[in-house]
């Protein structure tokens, strides 16, 4: 009876894993698929009227952009590979 006990845990704890783990894949690629989805549905709005004259705002700084892509990797929204990639893109 042990046996059948330890089997059905066993079984239990390696089907939660997995539901778990295709839960975040299904969030994962519906996010991107969102990404890709959305500059394709709305139309191209025309161009802002420009504004006066004025010192230009720095953008975010490298350091920001590689915590940035971090937390994006640690969250898993971002592969080893895609945060690599964009990390040397940042580097240069």
């Amino acid at each position: 009876m042990p046996g059948l006990l330890r089997g059905m845990a066993r079984t239990a704890a390696i089907a939660g894993t997995a539901t778990a783990v295709s839960g975040g894949v299904r969030r994962r690629q519906e996010k991107r698929w969102a990404q890709q989805e959305a500059p394709q549905a709305y139309p191209e709005a025309p161009p802002a009227p420009a504004a006066p004259a004025a010192a230009p705002a720095a953008g975010p700084s490298v350091i920001d952009q590689l915590k940035e892509l971090g937390e994006l990797k640690e969250q898993g929204i971002l592969t080893e590979d895609e945060f690599a990639a964009q990390k040397a893109k940042l580097l240069g």
